[in-house]
């Protein structure tokens, strides 16, 4: 073994224990970066001519990132905060655009996601989380799994919301002991020429209904309608007549040629079995109305050739609304009873306009937007890329990591599917480092750099005093 071999030898400890002094350093600095995987230095020992010789090649050392190590996962209060259980990466991007094959993908387990001025969420080293997104209707398109399919995630994307109400269930009672009114007795009550509809107390024109029932709905616009149920006590034992108006009644046009009073919907009358429950089968208004469906058509300065429509001021689409009066055999809906008339309850779907309000993850990646009118819908889905060797991804600023050929290949995944790991909410993964064992390290680097630098200047020495022979 030649002297010089022992300096080169001392030389490459020194490197190599510096190397893993700056990992050590790297890891300490970032014990409290979220998602932050550990560092550490491998020492490989180096041979340089035969094992027979006793030549000292002296150590490398190769960094290695321990990507695949799961840290320990704290609650936040924040509900866009993500922290993956198990395997898989969040895909994001240094901008917001869809991914390309130009485009430069990076992932990383930092998910303190928040959304920017632009609504779109990012992290706190400013990446742009990628998903799949959501149709119109909230359905999430995950047919195609890979980068291509997916989108940035805002949740600005989606301005207020409307559902416009299709359906309507009444529940009320009508008092079967109701005495017949004076314009029913005298035979002066004609649903055509002097109805419900037409009641107005003040000009003295239509007939008083002994009870009415309002069911608010919403159009297509999230404008607040109400449809009025008219009831009247028929001289024939448990029929009533009954009459279906907007209100007020300028919110409908009425056909071209139409006798009905104005806002009137449709006309007849509603017949009781001996139970109390409603006869559909004879009731005259479910004849107008087929099985309680009322049809508007869209609002046009036109009037309808048929039918009713908004009117030209609501400039509302054409709407279907079901009314539910219930049935002989439902035991709900519309009753008569001897009992004061009452309306027990109107449960209708369809909201008014909405502005957003909350944005929430689900444990499934599915990102909610909230209405302030109750109502919530999909944006998009958050997508997780999985690796054969995750220690094999490239490390880049931004505690994030690039594929690489070492890592093979990337495979985009919704969470808890295919071998990716579950989401947790309002939740962040802390960084894998331990202090304790970083110190430990350290430690022992400083020793080993000592030791190296004291190889160095023994072999100095023997140099030195190998020249003083020939003096």
């Amino acid at each position: 073994m030649s002297i010089n071999n022992a300096m080169l030898a001392g030389v490459s400890g020194l490197i190599a224990n510096s190397a893993a002094l700056s990992a050590i350093s790297d890891n300490i600095a970032n014990v409290n970066t979220v998602g932050y995987k550990t560092n550490n230095v491998d020492f490989d020992t180096l041979v340089t001519g035969s094992s027979a010789s006793g030549a000292a090649g002296g150590v490398s050392g190769s960094n290695a990132q321990l990507v695949a190590e799961q840290g320990t996962i704290s609650q936040t209060s924040s509900p866009t905060d993500l922290a993956i259980s198990g395997a898989g990466m969040f895909v994001t991007t240094t901008t917001p655009s869809a991914i390309t094959p130009s485009s430069t993908v990076e992932y990383t387990r930092a998910g303190s996601f928040t959304p920017n001025s632009q609504g779109y969420l990012v992290n706190s080293a400013g990446l742009y989380l990628q998903g799949f997104p959501a149709n119109s209707q909230g359905v999430v398109q995950t047919s195609a799994q890979n980068l291509a399919s997916l989108s940035p995630i805002n949740v600005n994307s989606v301005g207020g919301t409307v559902t416009a109400t299709t359906s309507a269930t009444v529940n009320a009672n009508l008092d079967s002991g109701q005495a017949v009114s004076d314009a029913v007795s005298s035979g002066t009550y004609d649903p055509t020429t002097d109805s419900m509809t037409a009641y107005d107390a003040t000009a003295g024109t239509g007939v008083q209904p002994d009870f009415t029932i309002q069911v608010p709905i919403s159009d297509s616009l999230g404008g607040q309608q109400t449809v009025q149920l008219d009831l009247l006590q028929s001289s024939t034992p448990n029929t009533w007549y009954a009459e279906v108006q907007s209100v007020p009644t300028s919110a409908i046009t009425e056909a071209t040629g139409s006798t009905a009073p104005a806002g009137q919907i449709a006309a007849g009358t509603l017949v009781f079995n001996t139970d109390g429950s409603l006869n559909q089968s004879a009731s005259t208004l479910l004849t107008a109305i087929p099985g309680g469906v009322i049809n508007i058509g869209a609002s046009s300065a036109t009037p309808p050739t048929s039918g009713v429509a908004w009117a030209a001021g609501t400039g509302s689409a054409a709407q279907t609304l079901t009314l539910n009066l219930g049935s002989s055999t439902s035991g709900s809906g519309l009753t008569q009873f001897d009992a004061s008339s009452v309306t027990q309850s109107i449960v209708t779907n369809g909201t008014p306009f909405g502005n957003l309000s909350a944005v929430t993850i689900g444990d499934n990646g599915d990102v909610n937007a909230t209405f302030d009118n109750g109502t919530s819908r999909v944006i998009g889905q958050v997508a997780l890329a999985t690796f054969p060797n995750y220690d094999g991804l490239t490390n880049v600023s931004g505690d994030a990591y690039l594929a690489s050929t070492s890592s093979g290949d990337v495979s985009i995944k919704t969470p808890g599917s295919g071998g990716a790991g579950t989401l947790q909410t309002s939740a962040l993964e802390s960084s894998t480092v331990d202090l304790s064992t970083e110190f430990t390290s350290l430690i022992i680097s400083q020793q080993a750099y000592t030791a190296s630098s004291k190889v160095i200047t023994t072999a100095d020495q023997m140099t030195q005093d190998l020249l003083s022979i020939i003096r």
